[in-house]
């Protein structure tokens, strides 16, 4: 019974995670999340190279628009 507990409740708050994440992306204008690019993170690219998706550096913010 302790099991299914745990299960009922891990259920429900990665089900409150979700919504929360549906949430903002129909609060946001376009549905689009605002921030960098994940390439960008100093934990992600260790030699400093530039963003494969805009060219941006990791000092700089993504420039290209997403459609």
């Amino acid at each position: 019974m302790a099991t299914l507990k745990l299960i009922l409740v891990a259920a429900a708050l990665l089900g409150l995670g979700l919504f929360g994440m549906a949430v903002k992306i129909w609060a946001k204008k376009d549905g689009e999340f605002s921030g960098t690019c994940a390439s960008n993170s100093p934990f992600l690219n260790k030699e400093g190279e530039a963003c494969s998706f805009c060219g941006a550096m990791p000092e700089e913010q993504c420039q290209k628009e997403s459609s």
